[in-house]
């Protein structure tokens, strides 16, 4: 009887974790998605600023040429930016974990 209870007891903590390692995975696949929202939105913003700026003040005269480089510049800049987050996590991360 207490064996069967206890067969029981570990199948029930089991399953408990495997709910837990299912929603982890999703949590973790969630943060993925939105890391991934939040570099598209920088992209973007980015690309607005910029062409913002060069429109500022100018009528026709647009040098297609010069703003790319200034939105790939820009680009650069956020992903470097981004880069320097994402380590001072990580560095942050390890150290709790330690």
């Amino acid at each position: 009887q207490n064996e069967k209870e206890l067969q029981d007891l570990v199948k029930q903590q089991e399953e408990k974790m495997l709910q837990l390692i299912d929603k982890s995975g999703e949590v973790m696949r969630l943060k993925a998605e939105v890391s991934e929202l939040k570099r598209l939105l920088q992209r973007a913003e980015t690309e607005a600023k910029v062409l913002w700026e060069e429109m500022r003040g100018k009528e026709h005269q647009v040098d297609t040429a010069y703003i790319q480089e200034r939105v790939m510049l820009r680009r650069e800049v956020d992903k470097l930016r981004l880069l320097l987050v994402e380590k001072e996590d990580e560095n942050m991360r390890l150290t709790d974990k330690y």
